[in-house]
């Protein structure tokens, strides 16, 4: 049988197994969720009939043209979006860096009110996490508080565009210049936003990027670090791949024509170039299979982005007047929304409808158990962090969500907050 035929086949059970089904009230409304087609699952048995279960020809293409769509010289796939965050702190102790290479102790600025992993490489790492407070509305970092949080160890920013909300870039990357600081720009649920008409991720040194089936595209478990320096491009390639110095893909041999005459350390002269490690680094590689998923839904991200603006305006427009906080953007900024925030002082009851809401993540991180007696520094008391933990949820806009599914959203939080008033 051939290829093509297996793939003919595929197609036509993707339209036997997830037929479309009409919304009815009361039906789940879940905040996320992977949204595929025919071609994303023909693409993956595509892939598994090669049997190239490591990264291979999916995964280099994947790379190629993730680059070209968040416009980075380089993209490196990795197996989810807290790899990317740890791989792209990590790379920033790397003694190739010399003099701005980060040490034990330095300091690392973060927002509280936001994801662990975006918090938890800092300490991994044995740096020092330094917490300002969020920006009620935003939910993104008060930039007012970036010169209290800084000190003489100071090395670096992370911040995620929070539910793909762009963040201050004009005052965080003056913030950062000013002080010869890294910046690490967590995209993870802003794949597709922009800045000032650039997209987000090309302003910072780093970029991270998440494809969890709940992001802007998905291949299951999978991310991306992005970045225009070479050199950077091959610390973290190093880091992702065990921390070996070589650069051969897998099954080739001696691209540098010097596999068995470099020096490297007290190493014998001409020792084997593929078992040389520059880095101590991790197997955080994503699969051929997963690439392929990627590939795939890269092509509709398009469709994806202008999906979820849609629906983030059909719920703006029908919640405004109500007597909750509606999300709030700065004028420079076109968000690819990843989630619509709600603040209100009354519980909205939506589960009670099926209809699925998050908290903003983690709240004021350091009031969660993990970080209890972790070394850290907090900038003043953290007060909007902690409204977020009590009052913010937030529901969904992806593309998996109809106008239908919109409507009913609508209805039910203005009757939950006419009867929280009543």
């Amino acid at each position: 049988m051939k290829r093509e035929q297996i793939l003919d086949g595929v197609r036509r059970y993707f339209h036997q197994t997830w037929p479309k089904k009409a919304f009815q009230p009361g039906d789940p409304i879940p905040v996320s969720g992977k949204v595929f087609d025919e071609e994303d699952l023909a693409s993956l048995v595509d892939s598994s009939l090669d049997f190239w279960l490591t990264a291979g020809r999916f995964a280099r293409e994947f790379e190629s043209e993730f680059a070209k769509v968040t416009r980075r010289r380089f993209s490196l796939l990795v197996n989810s979006g807290s790899s990317a965050n740890l791989l792209a702190i990590s790379a920033l102790k790397s003694p190739q860096l010399k003099g701005r290479a980060l040490v034990e102790g330095d300091e690392v600025i973060t927002v509280a009110a936001g994801f662990p992993t975006t918090l938890n490489p800092i300490l991994q790492n044995g740096l020092v996490p330094v917490l300002v407070d969020a920006q009620m509305g935003t939910y993104n970092v008060d930039v007012s508080q970036l010169e209290a949080a800084l000190s003489s160890r100071t090395r670096a920013l992370i911040f995620a565009h929070t539910l793909g909300n762009p963040f201050d870039l004009t005052a965080v990357t003056a913030f950062a210049k000013k002080h010869n600081l890294w910046l690490i720009e967590d995209c993870c649920d802003a794949l597709g936003s922009r800045y000032n008409n650039q997209l987000v991720g090309t302003f910072g040194d780093l970029a991270t990027y998440s494809f969890y089936p709940a992001h802007h595209i998905t291949m299951g478990e999978g991310g991306a670090v992005a970045m225009q320096s070479h050199r950077l491009k091959r610390i973290v390639e190093s880091l992702r791949d065990w921390g070996r110095d070589c650069w051969c893909e897998p099954g080739c041999d001696n691209t540098c024509q010097k596999r068995f005459d470099w020096q490297f350390g007290s190493l014998p002269h001409g020792y084997d170039h593929k078992y040389v490690y520059s880095h101590i680094g991790y197997n955080l590689k994503a699969t051929d299979m997963q690439a392929a998923v990627g590939l795939s839904q890269l092509k509709k991200l398009p469709e994806f982005i202008a999906a979820r603006k849609r629906n983030f305006a059909m719920l703006y427009e029908g919640l405004s007047g109500l007597d909750i906080l509606l999300p709030e953007w700065l004028d420079e900024s076109d968000p690819s929304w990843f989630g619509f925030p709600i603040t209100s002082k009354t519980p909205l009851p939506l589960e009670r409808y099926n209809i699925a809401t998050r908290k903003l993540f983690g709240g004021n991180l350091a009031r969660q158990p993990a970080y209890q007696g972790a070394k850290m520094r907090l900038v003043g008391n953290l007060p909007v962090a902690d409204e977020i933990m009590h009052n913010t949820i937030w529901v969904g806009v992806y593309p998996g969500l109809t106008e239908e599914m919109i409507c009913y959203m609508i209805d039910t939080i203005h009757s939950g907050v006419h009867a929280c008033i009543g």
